[in-house]
């Protein structure tokens, strides 16, 4: 599948820092990929985080590590949560 700005929004701003959320049936691994978030680029800036929930039911946060406008990068997702054993 390929991105989908529908499902990119802005959850919180404040001093030239912008907090995304994303949601996708892509795997993780194909969301890290480069220029994924291409489309997007215009609004995307380095140091931004965008917490996601991806296929299979992961869920974690992508820091963009370099965005010029029209190419993006994001960091491998770090994972959020840990193991429920009850």
């Amino acid at each position: 599948m390929a991105f989908e700005s529908k499902n990119l929004s802005v959850l919180a701003y404040a001093n030239g820092f912008t907090l995304w959320h994303y949601t996708s049936t892509d795997t993780a691994a194909v969301i890290d990929s480069e220029d994924y978030f291409a489309d997007a680029g215009h609004m995307l800036r380095a140091g931004d985080m965008i917490m996601a929930n991806v296929a299979s039911g992961g869920a974690g946060i992508y820091l963009v590590s370099t965005s010029d406008g029209t190419t993006v990068d994001v960091d491998d997702l770090t994972a959020v949560g840990g193991t429920d054993t009850d």
